[in-house]
């Protein structure tokens, strides 16, 4: 049973000789194709991105060097508190 391959209409009968296949593009060719296509969604995501105000950076820069501060002083409140219990049960 002959069927089209296609929109051509034209049917390939068993045996007879198939159309040659393209050869196949060198691994190079591939990375480098992968490589510019890379680029290219990287740019247009970049194009979507909003991004932040001058005056949003600021704060954000603020409020995460505040933060830091702030769990740096709890962090050595609680090492002093420990020290002093520990180095009760220790003598």
């Amino acid at each position: 049973m002959n069927r089209p391959t296609g929109g051509s209409g034209t049917t390939i009968r068993p045996g007879s000789p198939k159309a040659p296949r393209p050869a196949p593009p060198s691994d190079r060719a591939v990375r480098q194709q992968g490589a510019e296509r890379f680029i290219r969604d990287l740019i247009a995501e970049m194009r979507r991105v909003t991004w932040p105000t001058r005056p949003e950076w600021v704060s954000a820069t603020v409020l995460t060097i505040g933060l830091v501060v702030v769990i740096g002083f709890y962090t050595f409140i609680a090492d002093q508190i420990f020290g002093y219990l520990f180095g009760l049960i220790h003598h």
